[in-house]
């Protein structure tokens, strides 16, 4: 599932064709994705103007004129695309219609955007900007963790007493936005600290350096264009390739590459889901 990176990655890809512009005609091809769809979507969004685009945890957010503001989660493999626009040299065609091209917004001055989804794990919904943070799917997430209200001061004191793993902690939307499994183990380890600790037995000394280092992974990767590594696309279709740099995710078997180490990447379950970890340096 696209984590942060990922999803900004395909906010900054979608808002030149989108942000300022209306939506000329929306076409729903289908009654639901994850959940259906709401009332009358496609009507609800012709003629609207894209006053803002932009990310709340793992949502991309469109706020319309008239104070309405769509929603919307990629899911498992769901991609929102655009065509028919010039991004960097290149000038994007419109690909034809593929069989899981469920919701196409017409742009007016040409552009496409595709919102396309073979698993159908997906959502979108319609709801009022004025109240859009008590949205069901929105409501109770915790600080942006590129923003200041996230800092040593909050998570220290939203760690203490915690009986559940570290990792497990950082997982959790309500303590902190759009963190996922990948970016987990990735400042995991470059922290030096085991994901199976008790996030309330960790002095609040190495609870401050997660900070910076949740910073440091989530730039790195939006930089890179998130990571590719089943269905994400970025919104021109290429491929992240943050993957490329990972040095413990999904490298079971291998060296661990911090310096001066010389254990070897393991990969354990934790609550149904795969944790990478060096046991030499991560303590």
């Amino acid at each position: 599932m696209p984590e942060l990176p990922e999803v900004e990655t395909v906010r900054r890809g979608l808002a030149p064709a989108m942000e300022g512009a209306v939506i000329e005609i929306a076409h729903v091809n289908r009654p639901d994705l994850r959940w259906p769809f709401p009332e009358r979507m496609a009507e609800r969004l012709t003629g609207r103007r894209v006053e803002r685009l932009w990310r709340r945890s793992k949502y991309i957010l469109a706020d319309l004129e008239g104070d309405e503001t769509l929603i919307v989660h990629l899911g498992m493999s769901g991609r929102m695309t655009v065509s028919g626009v010039r991004l960097g040299r290149f000038h994007v065609d419109h690909p034809a219609p593929a069989k899981h091209d469920h919701v196409v917004l017409e742009m007016a001055g040409g552009a496409r955007v595709t919102f396309n989804d073979p698993r159908r794990f997906g959502a979108m919904d319609l709801a009022p900007t004025a109240t859009l943070e008590q949205h069901r799917l929105l409501r109770g997430i915790g600080p942006e963790p590129l923003g200041n209200a996230f800092d040593e001061t909050y998570l220290i004191a939203r760690l203490a007493g915690r009986a559940v793993p570290i990792k497990a902690a950082l997982l959790d939307q309500k303590i902190v936005a759009g963190l996922g499994n990948i970016y987990v183990c990735e400042v995991l380890h470059r922290a030096g600290i085991d994901p199976r600790r008790k996030a309330g037995r960790i002095a609040p000394a190495r609870v401050a350096t997660l900070v910076p280092l949740i910073r440091e992974v989530l730039e790195e990767a939006i930089a890179s264009g998130g990571s590719s590594l089943k269905d994400y696309r970025q919104a021109d279709g290429a491929m992240g390739y943050f993957q490329h740099g990972f040095r413990v995710y999904d490298r079971a078997g291998e060296g661990c590459t911090t310096e001066g180490c010389d254990g070897t990447v393991e990969r354990i379950v934790q609550s149904g889901r795969s944790t990478f970890l060096c046991r030499h340096c991560q303590r």
